[in-house]
């Protein structure tokens, strides 16, 4: 696990140059999108790299971490509109070219094992975006999470919903109860994983994720056995962090070839 503490700003950049670098050397490869905060930042810095750079898009493909239950297909925050908001509009997906679990399926277990099977069909996930919540669960995969677990229904801690209405005008009763998302063991299958937290709100959760024993309590925390991770938090998220010295020194004296 590399931690690098920089500038949220940078954060973005060094996100966004894996994710460029990744497409140049392989356009057709595949993209893990993330909902929340995190990767906001990261999504502007690759529009504008479409934009003004000639990124192009047109032969990857992408899948969604996860996703509500029953939201209306048109709602603003259903995660499905969210994404083609915030990033698959702004470049040059191909249509259809982005998916997401189907919170509205009648056959909820159908569904995610057909959303597990597409992610195998498509070769899997090359690099995938994650964000981290303050309780250390990644997609909806809450404490208590199976670390061997794939994608399935879950219900989302009190913690979480809290945590995100502010999405919902600060109305936790708007907030959706259940939702569908990636096991921890389907984002543990993506080759590469990028992980951005900022905040002092994310500080306990980075410093387990990066220091403490693996356990379902904090479920991220199973990332240490991911043999590619990379986990970009700004100096706030960092304040935990007993090694957050060495996590400098160590970006620092990188060498340049070596990429993220």
């Amino acid at each position: 696990m590399e931690v690098v503490i920089a500038p949220a700003e940078r954060l973005a950049r060094i996100a966004a140059d894996a994710v460029e670098r990744l497409l140049r050397d392989r356009p057709d490869a595949v993209l893990g999108l993330a909902t929340g905060s995190s990767p906001l930042a990261v999504y502007d810095e690759l529009a504008r790299r479409h934009t003004e750079g000639g990124l192009s898009f047109a032969r990857s493909r992408a899948f969604m971490l996860d996703e509500y239950v029953g939201l209306p297909a048109d709602h603003p925050e259903r995660y499905r509109n969210v994404i083609e908001k915030e990033i698959a509009s702004r470049v040059d997906f191909a249509p259809g070219a982005v998916q997401g679990p189907d919170g509205l399926a009648s056959d909820v277990v159908g569904a995610c094992a057909a959303y597990e099977q597409a992610i195998v069909d498509a070769g899997g996930v090359d690099l995938q975006i994650l964000g981290i919540g303050t309780d250390g669960h990644v997609a909806f995969n809450e404490p208590g999470s199976s670390l061997a677990s794939r994608t399935r229904i879950k219900t989302l801690t009190r913690q979480t919903r809290e945590d995100n209405a502010r999405f919902f005008g600060g109305d936790l009763a708007q907030v959706p109860t259940h939702c569908l998302t990636q096991g921890l063991a389907t984002i543990m299958s993506a080759r590469h994983l990028v992980l951005l937290a900022t905040g002092r709100g994310k500080a306990e959760a980075v410093h387990q994720l990066a220091e403490g024993p693996v356990s379902a309590m904090w479920p991220a925390t199973i990332l240490q056995h991911h043999p590619h991770v990379t986990v970009l938090v700004d100096d706030a998220a960092a304040s935990r962090l007993q090694l957050a010295d060495y996590y400098r020194e160590t970006f620092a004296a990188k060498p340049a070839w070596q990429g993220l």
